[in-house]
């Protein structure tokens, strides 16, 4: 499903930089210049190798990069891969819609109260979903919605 993915000179270094530097197989790097920072999509399994303990092997990795970096666990399933993106536990669900024109979008469902901390400063974390779900399954697009809050207490009380 996802098409192939063609990777610069600078991205196949730092991905070979970020699986020495953390022992852990990365399967793609992007390099965000407008966020200063650099997104690692690491293979199922490998995200508490490459965050280390107490965080430690990726702040090193940090030191060396001198960029802020962001690790995303890679899925085959485009609900589970946007979840992972987004933090799990403040998505309350995704859904994938095929749009009249052909294009895909994902409506994510979250917590009004929570919502601010999915989208992220400056939309940073929205934009890496949107980026992300774009490369890997071409989804164009990714809504972040919170339901009214009166329906939300009902599927609390439920």
């Amino acid at each position: 499903m996802t098409e192939k993915i063609k990777l610069t000179t600078d991205e196949l270094r730092l991905i070979s930089l970020f699986q020495s530097v953390t022992s852990a197989s990365a399967r793609d790097c992007i390099v965000d210049e407008k966020m200063e920072r650099v997104i690692f999509i690491v293979n199922r399994g490998h995200m508490g190798l490459a965050i280390g303990k107490g965080g430690t092997t990726i702040k090193q990795l940090q030191n060396v990069v001198t960029k802020k970096v962001e690790l995303v666990e890679y899925s085959d399933d485009p609900s589970e891969f946007i979840r992972n993106i987004l933090n799990s536990d403040m998505v309350n669900d995704i859904k994938i819609n095929e749009r009249s024109d052909g294009s895909r979008q994902a409506i994510v469902s979250v917590d009004p109260k929570r919502k601010g901390v999915v989208v992220g400063r400056e939309g940073r974390n929205a934009e890496k979903a949107r980026l992300l779900a774009k490369r890997y399954f071409q989804i164009s697009n990714v809504l972040i919605v919170s339901p009214e809050q009166s329906a939300e207490r009902t599927n609390q009380v439920s």
